[in-house]
This record gives structure tokens, C-alpha cells and sequence, in this order.
């Protein structure tokens, strides 16, 4: 059985949208900071079920590239308004592009596969932005989450998800293979090499619990609702620790997740060779010796 965590009381805080220009406007994204340092990002493309574009893609990197430079955001939520979190790729305005550009002869094959190459780096920027940003980005899903969805939430730190929620790596009905982490990610989060391969040659639907039974999320929730209110807990316990702490948590788990364990204790020592002299640490220990709660600044 988990542990319930503990719920934010939204009138606690006044919700406010952001209106820094970092942040992009009418790009399928909103981007609210829902308690002190927890800012909360959603996919607002109802009418699409959250499908990408191009468009968003891109957003994605701007949204998250200027988060991980605002000293105000700690932890950061990301959920999906409407009916499903997130149902892949908008096959009609996602791919109108791409299409019109391959069934055009006066373009040579050389020339369209550099432009295919940008058009994929520019979709697996808009995700890596999630794994590089230094501020952990907890997913709160729901419903359908295929496609492009899995390759989101495989940049998350964290999953959470509601009892309905499916999962599916679709891109094989297409007649494509995943390219923007899928295939990269999934395998390292859950450890099951015979599982992964299944889903991807399958492209079948796996539901909440089974998804839990793996690993690929770390908890289930009854509704929507419950998922993005326990994401929002946890983003707010995270964001009450310190920043320095947390930010170089990240780091050095990315890192060891891509190196040896040798590697990645050398990587660590160079990294607490400057951070152990932050002040983060004199007022952690300060405060717990005091037994009282420390303040942190931001970063």
C-alpha cells in the first residue's frame, strides 16, 4: 500500500499565469505556478487530445529551457488538458509537412533527408529539454498516452498516473520507428529488455496497473484529478528541499544512468568539490540541528 501524500490546498496560494515572454502563448502549452516554487505545465490542445505538431515541439524546448533558468521554479508538474493526456503525433497537421515535402519530386532524395534529420532533431530537442532540465519534472497522466506520449514521460523524472490511463508505442501502425526516446529511454527506466521490445513490436495498449507492475509509472491514482493533485504534493515536498541538493541529485543520477559506476563516482566527487561549499549545507545542518525547518535560497 502507499502512503498517501499529502494534498495542496489550492486556496492557499493564488494560482498566477506567467506572462514572461520565455514562455510561449498559444502554442498548445500553459504554464502556471501552482504553489511557491512548483510551476505547473500543461498540454492545451483538447481538441487534438494533445497531440503534437511542429508547433509544440517546439514549444516544449522553449517552455523547459526557460524553466531551468528561472531561480523561482523548483519542481515542475506536467499534465494534459481534456480527455487524454497525450495521443501521439497530429497525423493531420503533425505530418502535413513531412508528407507534402517526401511526395515532392522536385526536392532529391540527399536534400530530404537532411530535412528529415532537422525535423526529427527539433521533435527529440523539444523532449530532451525535459531530461536536461536541472529541475525535476513529475508526469501526471491520464487517459491515452501514445505515441509521442510515451516518448514524453520517458524524459520525466517521475510518473504518475490515473487508473485509466493506456499506454502504447504506436509508431510501428504507421509505419515508422520511434525516434524521439522511446526506444532510448524506456529500456533503461524499467529493466526489462524482453518487455520493452514487446510493446514496441506490438504497439499494443498496456493499462495503469501493468505499467505499475513494471515500473514505468510509480504510482496510480483513482481520477485525473488525484493524479495531478499527488504530482503537485510531491513537487511541492521536493521543492521545499534544497535546490543546490536536488539540482545536483538530477545530475549525477542522469549521469550514472549513462556511465559506469567508477565513472560515475569520480563524476560526483568533481561535482561536490564546488556545491559541498554552497551555503545550502550550513543552513541544512543548521536547521536540523535546531530541529527547525531550513529556508533555502533560490538558484
Amino acid at each position: 500500500m502507499y502512503r498517501p501524500l499529502p494534498t495542496i490546498c489550492r486556496r492557499s496560494f493564488s494560482m498566477s499565469r506567467l506572462s514572461n515572454s520565455s514562455f510561449p502563448v498559444n502554442a498548445g502549452l500553459e504554464v502556471e505556478e501552482a504553489s511557491p516554487h512548483v510551476y505547473h505545465v500543461r498540454l492545451n490542445r483538447p481538441d487534438r487530445r494533445n497531440t503534437f505538431t511542429m508547433e509544440l515541439w517546439k514549444a516544449m524546448k522553449t517552455t523547459f529551457d526557460a524553466l531551468a533558468e528561472e531561480p523561482k521554479c523548483r519542481s515542475i508538474v506536467l499534465s494534459g488538458n481534456g480527455k487524454s493526456f497525450c495521443a501521439g503525433i497530429d497525423l493531420q497537421q503533425g505530418m502535413g509537412e513531412m508528407i507534402k515535402m517526401l511526395t515532392n519530386n522536385d526536392i532529391e532524395v540527399g536534400r530530404k533527408g537532411r530535412i528529415l534529420r532537422r525535423m526529427i532533431t527539433t521533435c527529440q530537442d523539444g523532449f530532451t529539454a525535459i531530461e536536461v532540465c536541472p529541475k525535476p519534472v513529475i508526469a501526471a497522466i491520464h487517459s491515452h498516452c501514445v505515441g509521442a506520449g510515451v516518448d514524453l514521460i520517458t524524459a520525466c523524472d517521475i510518473r504518475y498516473a490515473s487508473s485509466d490511463a493506456v499506454f502504447s508505442i504506436r509508431e510501428v501502425e504507421i509505419g515508422m520507428t520511434a525516434d524521439v526516446g522511446t526506444l532510448n529511454r524506456l529500456q533503461k527506466i524499467v529493466g526489462n529488455d524482453s518487455w520493452t521490445r514487446e510493446l514496441a513490436y506490438t504497439a499494443k495498449d498496456i493499462g495503469a496497473d501493468e505499467a505499475l507492475k513494471f515500473g514505468l509509472i510509480s504510482r496510480v491514482f483513482n481520477t485525473r484529478d488525484d493524479a495531478v493533485e499527488g504530482a503537485l504534493a510531491l513537487a511541492k515536498i521536493i521543492a521545499e528541499k534544497s535546490p543546490i541538493g536536488i539540482q545536483g541529485t538530477k545530475e549525477v543520477l542522469n549521469h550514472a544512468r549513462d556511465h559506469s559506476i567508477q565513472e560515475s563516482l569520480d563524476f560526483v566527487k568533481t561535482w561536490n568539490m564546488s556545491q559541498l561549499q554552497s551555503t545550502d549545507l550550513r543552513d541544512g545542518a543548521m536547521a536540523a540541528i535546531s530541529k527547525q525547518k531550513a529556508v533555502f535560497e533560490d538558484v
